[in-house]
């Protein structure tokens, strides 16, 4: 059932509207919806960022309309019935009406249909599985709107089916639910969630570490990692154990840091989560630097800054526990650099050797005990003085 909107309806305006890009896509694909989360956020009065089309069309008509058309593609996801339109360099989703045959818990055989409502079942949520044609009508087959208003994340269907389906259904649940839920979760969402536990296994790690960091992303993410703990989810995922007392603590924060206060040794999860470099670096930075106490004076700051990353000791910092006035003087200080280098020796016509690198190192302690606060010229001078020691 198709639910339309008011006249009075903000939302009730054409989607396209002020949007080049999509009002060309709607004249080259006739009857072309737009679904998903551009929905969902439209009717919240959220920014729009990512824009996602389903047509009745197949994808091989989908490219030769945008061929005819002039405008570039890649064939993302062909296999699923997904074409991205590319535009004045945005990138556009473009998928065919689907149908399942058959899941194996992560991913689907698919056939194509002509059927809006049989597409939209398919989907995971209410609130996801809403679409809106050229015109602003909106097309709402499952309660989308309600559930949208009321803070209800609810699966579209038969909760246990849509978790069969796809186990990464239950990380989404409760990274829409730290977003968009309000009040008590969906009592059927989470029966299913406890009993497709055991599938967390069958996810492959980068789009496990994808929905965590997303989760811990929004502004308050403890009700729905609370929620996680009491289905069993949260001891799927970090078997170590996990605060979620912590976070509360922390308030506002990056999700790496969140995830560092989260997870009992978080450092040990980067190769399991298959975390990218940099983020493993940062975590490990929270875990080992230690930084000065919270009465230290300028020179212990400058002294911990010169050796440590200013991001590792602000967020050690935080996850001790330390006030934000500490974290505010770390941050004003400006991070010293020892000002000399082996050429500074080597122009006291001295060979390079370790005799050259232990005076170096002899100087930059001499530094550091002021408070590296020595310019480069009072540094070249004790450089010579120690040499001639």
């Amino acid at each position: 059932m198709a639910a339309v909107n008011g006249p009075d309806d903000p939302a009730n305006r054409p989607p396209e509207e002020g949007d080049p890009a999509i009002r060309l896509l709607f004249t080259i694909l006739p009857g072309a919806r737009i679904v998903g989360g551009a929905v969902r956020d439209r009717l919240l009065g959220l920014p729009v960022a990512d824009i996602d089309l389903a047509v009745k069309m197949t994808p091989e008509q989908v490219i030769e309309a945008l061929h005819a058309a002039g405008i570039g593609f890649a064939p993302t996801g062909l296999k699923h019935g997904t074409v991205t339109a590319i535009i004045d360099r945005r990138g556009f989703e473009i998928t065919s009406l689907r149908r399942d045959l058959a899941t194996d818990g992560r991913h689907a055989a698919i056939a194509y249909t002509e059927d809006w409502r049989e597409d939209a079942a398919r989907r995971d949520f209410t609130i996801n599985a809403m679409s809106m044609d050229e015109s602003g009508l909106l097309y709402d087959y499952f309660g989308g709107q309600d559930d949208l208003a009321a803070g209800r994340i609810r699966f579209v269907g038969d909760a246990a089916a849509r978790v069969a389906e796809d186990y990464l259904r239950i990380l989404r649940f409760f990274r829409f639910y730290a977003r968009f839920g309000r009040g008590d979760a969906d009592r059927g969402a989470l029966a299913a969630i406890r009993a497709g536990v055991p599938g967390l296994a069958l996810l492959s790690a980068e789009r496990v570490w994808h929905e965590l960091k997303g989760l811990l992303a929004v502004p308050k993410p403890v009700p729905a990692l609370m929620l996680m703990r009491d289905t069993g989810v949260l001891a799927a995922l970090l078997p170590a154990g996990a605060d979620i007392q912590r976070v509360r603590k922390l308030g506002q924060a990056e999700p790496l840091l969140r995830f560092a206060a989260l997870a009992r040794n978080a450092p040990a999860y980067a190769d399991r989560l298959r975390m990218s470099k940099a983020e493993a670096a940062l975590i490990e930075g929270f875990y080992t630097v230690v930084p000065p106490p919270v009465a230290a004076d300028d020179d212990e700051l400058r002294r911990a800054l010169e050796s440590a990353l200013p991001a590792h000791l602000i967020g050690a910092s935080r996850l001790r526990g330390d006030p934000a006035s500490f974290q505010a003087r770390l941050a004003s200080l400006p991070r010293p650099v020892f000002p000399l280098r082996g050429r500074d020796a080597l122009a006291l016509d001295l060979p390079a050797g370790e005799k050259v690198g232990r005076a170096l190192e002899q100087v930059r302690q001499w530094w550091r005990a002021g408070g590296c606060r020595g310019t480069p010229a009072e540094c070249r001078a004790e450089l010579a003085r120690v040499l001639a020691g």
